[in-house]
């Protein structure tokens, strides 16, 4: 029983399918939603990171330059050890302006007289020179206290100054008058300045003459005029000599009064406003100066440094540097000469 019907199942089974397959087969459209995707939100905290790299190394090798110091000069004269202050230098103190003897071009440059003897002594010491600008009023009070290692500032040898420093005479000039061009005011001797004016430089030899102080104490000009009755003249002492001559310029003194060369400089150079009056006066030598170490410098032999300046000195004179340096500021008459 359990045979039958399965077959009569399967027949019945067959021509269901054998009726589908013959029956037009209808178009079935199905919309579908589209997909849902579930999508799941995780709140995520952010946080910046910075990542510091290191700077790439790089080797590098410090090189230290130094720049070559200029060569010394050859010495011809030997400078003790320990004479000047700074090693492989001269430091000469200068009052500029005075020209001719020192003053600075128009770039700043030392020149002058003064300027090529200091620079040849050093050069012949085997150093290298610094002028050190200084206030003639005090000069001496500066190469005492190590300011400088010597003066050269056309400094007249007199009794007070060689008290308190050696000096070595390199010169001699007189003292001169410069007054206005066309002498308005009539000075032809030093008579004629009484109860005129006159102006200078402070600590010069030309103060202390018009106003009888040192060397000239009580035996100045303008005490000669007053024992000859005659008014005293009115002295103008200023700080510079260009303050001085100054002084001139703008009408307020009869005369400027300097040293020889400085006054015939100034006329030559400005002849239109200036010119000399009078007759030279008080002809003296000129020293460079240098400490002495002592109390009294009027007898004390020159130290190491002041015989080393002394004998490069005596070798310019010897060959022929020095009145070379003379000629080129015409004032070869001026020159000296040293034992």
């Amino acid at each position: 029983m359990k045979r039958s019907a399965l077959l009569v199942s399967s027949l019945a089974l067959f021509s269901l399918l054998l009726a589908a397959c013959a029956a037009p087969t209808p178009q079935v459209i199905i919309q579908t939603a589209a997909p849902v995707v579930q999508t799941q939100i995780v709140e995520k905290q952010v946080t910046q990171v910075v990542i510091q790299t290191a700077a790439p190394v790089v080797e590098t090798q410090v090189v230290q330059v130094t720049a070559a110091a200029p060569a010394l000069p050859t010495a011809v004269v030997k400078l003790p050890e320990g004479a000047v202050s700074q090693p492989g230098k001269l430091l000469i103190c200068t009052d500029f302006p005075y020209p001719p003897q020192e003053f600075y071009d128009e770039q700043g440059k030392p020149q002058g007289m003064d300027v090529e003897i200091g620079t040849e002594i050093a050069a012949r010491l085997g150093v290298q020179v610094e002028f050190v600008n200084s206030v003639f009023d005090t000069i001496i009070a500066a190469v005492k206290a190590d300011k400088c290692d010597i003066i050269i500032s056309a400094q007249n040898i007199t009794t007070d100054r060689k008290k308190q420093v050696s000096m070595i005479p390199y010169f001699q000039a007189g003292q001169s008058m410069v007054a206005a061009k066309g002498n308005p005011q009539n000075i032809n001797t030093v008579d004629d300045l009484c109860g005129k004016s006159a102006a200078a430089e402070s600590g010069t030899t030309e103060a202390d003459y018009l106003q009888g102080t040192g060397d000239y104490k009580d035996n100045g000009l303008t005490q000669k005029c007053t024992a000859a009755g005659k008014k005293p003249i009115d002295v103008v002492v200023t700080q510079k000599d260009t303050d001085a001559l100054q002084q001139l310029q703008s009408g307020k003194v009869a005369v400027y009064f300097a040293d020889s060369p400085v006054a015939a400089y100034y006329t030559v150079q400005h002849p239109d406003q200036f010119q000399l009056v009078g007759q030279l006066l008080e002809p003296i030598a000129e020293g460079i100066s240098v400490p002495c170490g002592q109390d009294d410098c009027t007898s004390a032999p020159l130290t190491p440094r002041g015989q080393a300046v002394q004998d490069a000195l005596k070798s310019m004179m010897a060959d022929g540097a020095y009145a070379k340096i003379l000629a080129k500021w015409n004032m070869s008459d001026g020159a000296v000469t040293l034992p």
